[in-house]
Parts: structure tokens; C-alpha cells; sequence
């Protein structure tokens, strides 16, 4: 990956021009596609399969007049008048027949008084979902309701309302904008260039614009909600400020080293941006995860905020390197004059007091992060509805109205359907199953109870005494259900219960129950992902521990807020009680991201001095001096981002951009460079190394370009043309015990090597090392130039193994390989071909060492003692003994 990386950054500047061209255009173009095609939001919550579901879509087909969306006329009059005078009824009468004429209007039922009689509820079906209400439809009954309003007269006022006049489509506005603003303003801390800081926030919002322009493109595929865009949006500009910034950092470091502008860009490309790909990918899968719960809106949500935290990655590794070219020599930092005393860094002062005493600050992190968690166990999960639309809109003063004058209920009122086909009294049947259910504890009332058209399926409307997002609601909907059994066994027809409160229940639910299994993922994957990167155990338990603490504390954080309601007026909550049914399992997703990219920054530059060095305590001081600064400004930035999304966020957008500025704060301040450092303390040399059987099954994955730092240190290396080179190669067993040690080889190319010594003393285990099949050694190693491990698959397509004790025709097999043009020809135990045909075969391919084309080929053989193979071998063949410790090189007298 890192060797990739390393070609296209140095592509990237070279073709910078037609780099920064592709770019613009695809935000033309998806800009002006998606104003012209797009279709709209679509914030219909549906769960397949569900009882609510099913019954909703079969009411569809039965009974279309309840299944749509609807809206509400509330007229109220001043204290000391009433709505039940002959002249408001009259006026309330000629205003039905008039909503009669609406178009999209299925029905209108019967006029409702409230019990102070100071308010009449008109409640309008209509014959179409909540996306399809046209503006038309809703402008119709507005100027309907300013008419009664104007005719009743005396202070009368009219409010519309209902589903069809929600607005929960979040919208940008100027406070937005300040997280940006925020985020220059660290950017130009932590660079002191203008030309660094501004650079990031304008890649991030080109991503983010394609990111939306792709998104409301996909609307004519499949219905996406309008809360997609707008993670989208905040996820976008977040991960996109941050990979720049790491890209940026890491450029700007290699330049303050004298690197040459081209290549700082590459290398900056292949191994800050290995962690950009690294980061990027987790958090993709974690949203992609999202599918899990099994709700499609849930899943259009994920793959949308995927899809913006791909475009940021690509262009990170794209973009980023075109402009750091354009910038050429700007970026590359002042020399600051030396000082005699210099200031004291607050990140050593922070790393050292948090590690003297590293158990006491584990316990107190620990401590405090659990006490803040402890809210969260009264988390109530809930679908949006008019209640928590802004105060002062439409939708919200008739939901308020409504409660003051009728009761919470009638905002979200249930719907019984009751299968009569077989009935002979299908009206007496519903009205006795109508009765019942008054009769159960938290019914308000029950409004209606009709058969359809057909008289086939009855409907009873049940308005709850309780509000649609209250647990009593919920416990009224468990109840209907419990009575079905009771209704078929008595009446003979089987009932469901649905409704918009109904359905909001089933997915919260849902969601709730998908908590446990998405936590499972992100956990294991978690734990797999860090043990591929850092080759220990302990680091990822400890990663993963601190990752659930976080979330743990964002939701104690959240319900302390949206749930409890204290600070809510300084925030501008006005709706508390509940959070987005979705929320929790966004939040797992997206910190778990985010999470793992703080540790991989932070946690690599540790493990990368130790392994220089093999001090634990030194590699905790010196890695988070050195990455504490960056890990800093991107979770400021990421901070300052979701951060600005709450005070005018939607009611929908504000809890979850809250749960994550505040899932960030903590887990990138009080987790990653607080706790981690102490953990790794008191771990010490116990932090790093796996059991050898988990680390030769688990694959590595290069999260900070390690491998083409290794590579291009030999670059250069041994400055001669040699088939094969190795300095200091070791390779240890399961127990730590040397298999061999302290090899050194140069052979040249077409020449032929004999390693041989008594015994299994590791011949065969270097002579797979140096055909690419064994890969956990240690040391330098180029085999026909390429460096191992990192170019091991390649390598392979041009060496050929030949085992003899395995072989019946070792010479044969060789032949073979060399007519298939390899360049390496390895042959264990040589000196176990003892026919006279068999020997004389082997012994003109090391003669000949050519191949089909005639090009040179280098032989390494193995066998246990040279003076049984000498006349196989040809004049000026390499000996190297392999015993305790290697002996150099030698050649055959």
C-alpha cells in the first residue's frame, strides 16, 4: 500500500494540473446533475416486516383514507368564548366541505371539541405519503384556515398543522459556519502559514460538496432522508480538514528536514496517508456497518456518510499532494533561531504528570468517564415527530395547541385494524372491539371506529392519554398487542396495531435491539484492525476499553441534555425527553472511526521509538511529544465542527452533532492522551508483541508507511548488482529462540550459494526467507532487488523451490521453471540426489544457470555438508555455514 501511495503522490505533483482540473470538474458536474435531477428528501421512517409495517401498507391497499399522511386545522378562540355557537359550527361546516374540494384530500372527519370547549381539531387524511404533499395541497389549506380564522373573528386563530406541514429537513445556516472559522484559527496555530491552514478547509468543503451532489443523485434510485446530507456534510468537513492536516504535518516536518519538495510530497502521501486510508477505512465499514439493524433508512444513511468519507480520503491522496506541489518551497517551516532556554513543551509536562502515577490517573479516568456515563441508563429512544420541530413553526404551535386543548394523544394517535372479512355484523363486530379497547388503561378515547368501503377491514382510531414519545405510550401499544390473542379467541378476526406512533416504536426498537450486535462488530473488528497494526494485544483491549468509555460518556452526555433537559435553554433544545431513535448507533459508529485514527497516530510514534530503542518509558514521552500536536488540532477541528451544528441544528441533527462533539472531546483528550499513556505504563514491555502463532496468522497492515521508510532506506543499498543481499538476518520460533542469527550474503547475480551446516540448524528456514515464503524475519534483505518482506508476492513469480527430499525429479522441475524465465533458482537438500542421472542433471543446470532466453540465473542450494555435493558445483560457488553464529562467506577452493 505505502509503495502505491509513494507512485501516486509523486503522480499527483507531476500531473498536478490535470489533478486539480479532474477535481473541479466532478464538483461541476455533480453540482449541476444533482440540481437538475434530484428528487427530493424523503423522511418517510418505514421498517419492512415489522406489525406496524405491514399493517400500514395493508391499509394501503384496504382502506387508503387512513393510510397517507395528514393534517390538522385547530381553531381556538380567546378565554370566555367557545367554538360550540351556532355561528362558529356553521362556519366550521362550510370549512370542511371546502376542504373537501383540496386536492391530495382523502377525507374529512367529523369536526373535534376539546373538553374546555375553547377548540375545534379538523383532521384531514390525505391520499398520499408525507413526500408526495405538494406545495399546492398545503398552501390551499393554509389560506382555508386564515378564511375560518377571518370569519369566526374576535381574536379566533387557526392553526394548520399535522404531518404534512413538518419541516424536519435541516438546513445549513450561518453557525455553521464558525466550526470552520474555529478550525482556521488552529490550523494557523499549528502551521503559521496561511497558505497550510487555508488549504485543508478548501479540499474538505470541495469533498463535501461532491459528497452532496452524489448524494441527492442517488435520489433517483432510492429514497435517502434528509438527515443523510447533512451527516454527510459534518462528517465530510470533519475528516476532511483532518486528513489534510495529517498529510500537511507530515509534509511540512520532512521539509523542515531539508527533503527535497517532489519527494517530502511522496513520502508524506505513502505514509501519512497509509493512515489516512487506514482511518478512512474503518470508519467507512463501521457506517457501512449501519446495515446491520436492518432498516433501510438506516443503511441509505450509512452508505451516504460513507460514500463523503471516501471522497475525503481520495482526495487526501489525490488533491492534497497536487496542491502541497503548487505551494512548492511556501510551505517549508521558518528556521527558528536558537535560545539559550528553551520553553518547556506542554505535552512533555502533560505526558510526564500523567504517567508518574499512571494507576492512580487510570482509576480517576476510569472513575470519572463511568460517573458521566451513568445518565445514559435512562436513555429513551424515539422517531421525530411536530413536537420537536423549532418553536415558533407551524407544525410545532398546532402541535402544542393540540396538547394544551385535547390531551398529548391526540399528536400521535394509534390505529387498530381489525380483519372482519368473515363477519355478518362488521359494524357491531368493530364497535365491541372498540369498546374494549376504551376500556384499557391509558386510552384516552377512541374517535373512530369504522369498517372500510368494502367491509372487510375495520379501523379504530386510538388517541393515547400519554405524548407519542412518552414510555406510556409505549406501554399502551405492548398492551394492543397483548390483546390480540384475546381478540381472535373471542371475535374470531385478527387485529395489529399501526399508525405513525406505532411504527416509531417498532423502530426504536429495532434500532435498540441492534445496539448489542453492531457493538459486537465494531469491538471485534477493533480488536483485529489494531492488533494488524501494532503486532500486540494489549493496545487494542486497551484501545477498545477507552473507545466504549467514550461512547459511554457521549450518551451519558446526551441524555444529561436532550433526556434530563439540564443545560437544554443554553443549548436551545426545545424538546426533551427522548433522543433520535438512531443516534446511539451512529454515534458507535462514527467515534469508532474516529477513535482508532487517534490512536493511530498517537500509538505509532510510540511503538516506532521503542522499536528504535527498546526504552517503554522513553517511546510513551518521546511519541507523544512528537504526535500529541497534530492528535490535538484535528480533534479541536473535529470538535469545533459538530460543535457548530448544534445551537441552530435541527431536532434531528442537534442531539447527534452534540453526542459527537462530545464522544470526540473526550475520547481524543481524556482517552488517547490521558489514558493510553498511563495504560502503556503500567504495561511497560508487556504493551508490545504478539503470541507468535496469532502474529504469523494475522496480516500486517502498514498504518504508517513503515515499509517504504524501510524501503527507501535501502534504496541505495549494497551498490552493487547482487541476485541476492542480507544483513543481520534473523528469524526466531515460537518460544523466541533463534532459527538462525546474524546472517550476512551478497551474491552476486549468476553466481551460486551453498549454505550448509549439521543438523536442522535453519537452512531450510532461510531458504524459504529468501524466496519470499517465510516473512517474519528480521534484519535488511533484497532478493533480485526487491526488498523483503514488503515485495514477497512479487517475488515469487520469479523464484523457483525445488525440495529434493520431496521431488522425485529435482532437475526436471528446475528445467521447467527455467523455461519460465525465474531468475532464482533455490534447491533444498541438494545432497539427498544421489542417482548418477539425477546428479549429472543438477549438475549442468549449476553449470549452466541460464534460461530459456538465455538470461543469467542465481542458484542457492542447502545440503549438509559441502565436500557430498563438490562435483555438483562449478568453479568460484559461495559457501556460507549456517551454526550458532554464521560464518561470512566463503568460496569453494
Amino acid at each position: 500500500m505505502s509503495s502505491f501511495l509513494y507512485r501516486l503522490g509523486r503522480t499527483a505533483v507531476r500531473a498536478r494540473g490535470l489533478v486539480l482540473a479532474v477535481w473541479l470538474f466532478a464538483l461541476l458536474a455533480m453540482g449541476s446533475l444533482a440540481s437538475t435531477f434530484n428528487q427530493g428528501t424523503d423522511d418517510t421512517f418505514a421498517i419492512p416486516g415489522s406489525e406496524s409495517q405491514d399493517a400500514l401498507d395493508y391499509l394501503g391497499r384496504v382502506f387508503p383514507e387512513v393510510s397517507g399522511a395528514s393534517a390538522q386545522l385547530v381553531l381556538v378562540v380567546p378565554e370566555g368564548r367557545r367554538v360550540d355557537t351556532a355561528q362558529t359550527k356553521a362556519a366550521t361546516s362550510a370549512t370542511v366541505e371546502r376542504i373537501k374540494g383540496v386536492t391530495q384530500v382523502a377525507t374529512v372527519a367529523e369536526p373535534a371539541m376539546s373538553a374546555d370547549r375553547r377548540a375545534t381539531l379538523i383532521a384531514i387524511p390525505l391520499t398520499v405519503d408525507l413526500a408526495q404533499v405538494t406545495p399546492a395541497t398545503k398552501s390551499d389549506l393554509s389560506a382555508i384556515a386564515a378564511d375560518l380564522a377571518s370569519t369566526v373573528g374576535d381574536g379566533a386563530r387557526v392553526y394548520t398543522g399535522g404531518d404534512a406541514f413538518s419541516n424536519r429537513v435541516p438546513r445549513l445556516s450561518p453557525t455553521e459556519g464558525t466550526g470552520l472559522v474555529i478550525a482556521l484559527l488552529v490550523l494557523l496555530l499549528t502551521f503559521r502559514s496561511l497558505i497550510a491552514a487555508v488549504m485543508p478547509l478548501l479540499t474538505a468543503v470541495l469533498g463535501v460538496g461532491i459528497a452532496v451532489g452524489v448524494i441527492f443523485m442517488a435520489t433517483l434510485v432510492t429514497p435517502i432522508s434528509s438527515t443523510a446530507p447533512m451527516l454527510a456534510v459534518m462528517l465530510g468537513l470533519a475528516v476532511g480538514i483532518d486528513y489534510a492536516l495529517f498529510l500537511l504535518s507530515r509534509h511540512r516536518d520532512q521539509l523542515a528536514e531539508g527533503l527535497d519538495v517532489e519527494e517530502s510530497i511522496a513520502r508524506a502521501t505513502a505514509t501519512a496517508g497509509s493512515a489516512v486510508i487506514f482511518a478512512g477505512l474503518t470508519v467507512v465499514i463501521a457506517l457501512l456497518g449501519l446495515g446491520v439493524a436492518g432498516v433501510p433508512f438506516l443503511t441509505t444513511m450509512g452508505v451516504a456518510a460513507a460514500a463523503a468519507v471516501s471522497l475525503a480520503v481520495a482526495i487526501a491522496v489525490t488533491l492534497v499532494p497536487a496542491l502541497l506541489s503548487f505551494a512548492g518551497g511556501w510551505l517549508r517551516p521558518r528556521t527558528k533561531k536558537k535560545t539559550r532556554r528553551p520553553r518547556p513543551r506542554i505535552a512533555r509536562w502533560w505526558v510526564r504528570a500523567v504517567t508518574r502515577a499512571p494507576l492512580v490517573t487510570v482509576l480517576v479516568v476510569v472513575a470519572g468517564l463511568a460517573v458521566c456515563a451513568l445518565p445514559a441508563a435512562g436513555l429513551r429512544l424515539a422517531l421525530p415527530d411536530n413536537g420537536t420541530e423549532a418553536e415558533g413553526s407551524p407544525a410545532r404551535a398546532a402541535y402544542d395547541v393540540v396538547s394544551d386543548h385535547f390531551g398529548p394523544g391526540y399528536n400521535g394517535p394509534l390505529i387498530v385494524t381489525a380483519d372482519i372479512i368473515t363477519s355478518t355484523d362488521p359494524v357491531g363486530l368493530v364497535n365491541k372491539i372498540a369498546a374494549e379497547i376504551r376500556a384499557l388503561p391509558g386510552v384516552a378515547s377512541v374517535p373512530l371506529a369504522t369498517p372500510n368501503p368494502k367491509g372487510d377491514t375495520g379501523v379504530i382510531q386510538v388517541v393515547p392519554a400519554s405524548a407519542p414519545d412518552s414510555p406510556e405510550t409505549e406501554k399502551l401499544v405492548t398492551t394492543l398487542r397483548e390483546q390480540e390473542k384475546h381478540f381472535l379467541d373471542a371475535y374470531g378476526t385478527r387485529t395489529a396495531v399501526t399508525g405513525i406512533t406505532a411504527i416509531g416504536i417498532d423502530v426504536s426498537a429495532k434500532l435498540g435491539g441492534a445496539l448489542l450486535p453492531f457493538g459486537i462488530l465494531v469491538v471485534g473488528l477493533s480488536l483485529v484492525l489494531l492488533a494488524m497494526v501494532f503486532r500486540s494485544v494489549w493496545v487494542p483491549i486497551k484501545a477498545t476499553a477507552g473507545y466504549l468509555l467514550s461512547v459511554g460518556a457521549a450518551f451519558g452526555a446526551t441524555w444529561f441534555v436532550f433526556g434530563q433537559g439540564h443545560l437544554a435553554e443554553h443549548l436551545r433544545v426545545t424538546h426533551t425527553g427522548s433522543v433520535i431513535s438512531f443516534l446511539p448507533i451512529v454515534l458507535m459508529g462514527v467515534l469508532f472511526g474516529l477513535a482508532m485514527d487517534y490512536e493511530v497516530l498517537l500509538v505509532s510514534r510510540i511503538r516506532e521509538h521503542y522499536v528504535h530503542h527498546g526504552d517503554p518509558a522513553h517511546a510513551i514521552e518521546s511519541g507523544f511529544v512528537s504526535a500529541s500536536r497534530v492528535v490535538a488540532a484535528a480533534a479541536v477541528i473535529m470538535f469545533a465542527v459538530f460543535a457548530a451544528f448544534v445551537p441552530e441544528g435541527s431536532a434531528t441533527v442537534k442531539p447527534i452533532a452534540f453526542s459527537l462533539a462530545v464522544g470526540v472531546f473526550v475520547d481524543a483528550f481524556l482517552v488517547r492522551m490521558t489514558l493510553v499513556p498511563a495504560v502503556l505504563a503500567l504495561l511497560g514491555h508487556r504493551a508490545w508483541g504478539l503470541p507468535p502463532k496469532l502474529d504469523r496468522a494475522l496480516p500486517v497492515f502498514d498504518a504508517e508507511g513503515d515499509a517504504l521508510v524501510h524501503e527507501l532506506r535501502l534504496a541505495d543499498w549494497p551498490g552493487a548488482d547482487e541476485a541476492v543481499s542480507a544483513r543481520d538476518l534473523r528469524l526466531d520460533d515460537d518460544r523466541g529462540h533463534a532459527v538462525y542469527a546474524g546472517v550476512d550474503i551478497h551474491l552476486p547475480r549468476g553466481d551460486v550459494l551453498v549454505i550448509h551446516g549439521p543438523g536442522p540448524i535453519g537452512k531450510t528456514a532461510l531458504l524459504m526467507t529468501l524466496a519470499g515464503r517465510v516473512t517474519a524475519h528480521k534484519g535488511d534483505l533484497k532478493v533480485l532487488g526487491r526488498v523483503l518482506p514488503q515485495h514477497a508476492h512479487a517475488l515469487r513469480r520469479s523464484v523457483a523451490v525445488a525440495r529434493c527430499h520431496e521431488v522425485h525429479d529435482p532437475a526436471g522441475a528446475v528445467n521447467a521453471a527455467l523455461d519460465e524465465g525465474v531468475d532464482l533458482v533455490l534447491l533444498d537438500d541438494v545432497d539427498l540426489v544421489l542417482r548418477t542421472d539425477a546428479r549429472a542433471a543438477v549438475r549442468d543446470i549449476l553449470g549452466r544457470r541460464r534460461t530459456a532466453a538465455g538470461r543469467h540465473v542465481s542458484v542457492v542450494l542447502t545440503c549438509q555438508d559441502p565436500d557430498r555435493v563438490r562435483d555438483l558445483l562449478p568453479e568460484g560457488t559461495h559457501l556460507l555455514t549456517l551454526a550458532a553464529s554464521p560464518a561470512p562467506l566463503a568460496e569453494v577452493p
